[in-house]
């Protein structure tokens, strides 16, 4: 095979007293994950304090008077100490216990165990959206573009990328409605009750995904369409399949995955929010409800459980980056 991960230098040894490459990178990325989570810990819990109002009074109601409003704020522990409360909720969360719901008294794990799975089908499907779209959308681009030519294709597929990607998930979501739901009558505006309803929805995440990762991508099959070997590759005749599929692409997923990640991550965010513009039936809609009353177990639990998912995922890239590419395994970025 033609190509830098056949012909570059082999992985370094890990640096310690026989210590094996993967050994070490899973020690590393272990160590990142346990202090990804404590922080996470940490921040879950002090944001609820920032969030203005009392949630003791919000929901006893505005007719209920000072001593009630008290004994509400003593049952939910709101009284207390902050070093005490953190204590409290960090214990929890070590037993698996996320808390109970202000509102509705149910614990929040089961309010989530209840709609995770909605949010999860729609991140799932924009994911393998995205990944789908983009990075033959990137390096289709990326070839026709090459040395400079079809240069209005380049300036259009920039222009178009960057606004779509810089167009926020809601924002999307209401245009498409508008369109296809409101305007043509193709596609239903809301609600879970049939696979149609999956279609806006998931096109509203992953579409300004999949414009920023293909960006992404057509950079990195620029950079890689320039090196000798490719150059080589080229002089051979071979197939265009053959060329880009075994040459280009493996050498251009190392750079695409580090970036790619980190997009991919925020688009759990991005879920969220579009679950409310469509009633989607996940957490997206209960975490607005949370927010309104200032039912903070709630609120809490969904992000960390969001925050969780996304470092996983952050996890499992770095995984796969040290399976394409053994020499990240040794912290070091391939050349």
């Amino acid at each position: 095979m033609i190509g830098e991960t056949a012909v570059g230098p082999k992985a370094p040894a890990a640096r310690g007293r026989g210590l094996h490459p993967w050994a070490g990178f899973l020690l590393r990325r272990l160590a990142g994950l346990a202090v990804a989570l404590a922080a996470l810990v940490v921040v879950t819990f002090l944001m609820m304090q920032l969030i203005p109002g009392d949630p003791a009074r919000a929901l006893a109601g505005d007719t209920a008077t000072g001593a009630q409003v008290e004994q509400l704020r003593h049952e939910l522990g709101l009284d207390r100490p902050l070093t005490e409360q953190f204590t409290s909720y960090a214990t929890g969360l070590l037993h698996g216990d996320l808390g109970q719901s202000f509102q509705t008294r149910e614990p929040v794990a089961q309010v989530i165990g209840s709609r995770l799975p909605f949010t999860a089908e729609l991140a799932l499907l924009a994911i393998v959206l995205v990944l789908l779209l983009a990075v033959p959308l990137g390096m289709a681009v990326a070839i026709a573009t090459r040395g400079g030519r079809r240069g209005r294709l380049d300036a259009a597929f920039t222009f178009v990328t960057g606004l779509v990607g810089a167009t926020p998930e809601y924002v999307l979501g209401t245009l498409l409605v508008l369109v296809f739901a409101i305007t043509l009558g193709v596609l239903p505006a809301a609600g879970a009750a049939s696979v149609t309803a999956l279609i806006l929805p998931v096109a509203a995440i992953a579409l300004p995904a999949t414009c920023v990762l293909a960006r992404i991508v057509r950079r990195e099959t620029a950079g890689v369409l320039e090196q000798d070997y490719m150059r080589t590759a080229r002089g051979r005749r071979l197939p265009p399949l053959r060329l880009y599929a075994r040459h280009a692409l493996p050498n251009l997923l190392t750079g695409t995955l580090t970036m790619g990640g980190l997009t991919l991550a925020g688009l759990l965010g991005g879920t969220v929010i579009v679950e409310s513009v469509f009633n989607w039936p996940g957490l997206g809609s209960r975490v607005v409800q949370a927010i309104l009353n200032r039912d903070y177990p709630v609120i809490q639990g969904t992000v960390l459980v969001l925050g969780v998912l996304a470092t996983l995922l952050n996890m499992l890239v770095d995984l796969l980056l040290g399976l394409l590419d053994p020499r990240t395994l040794n912290g070091r970025n391939a050349p």
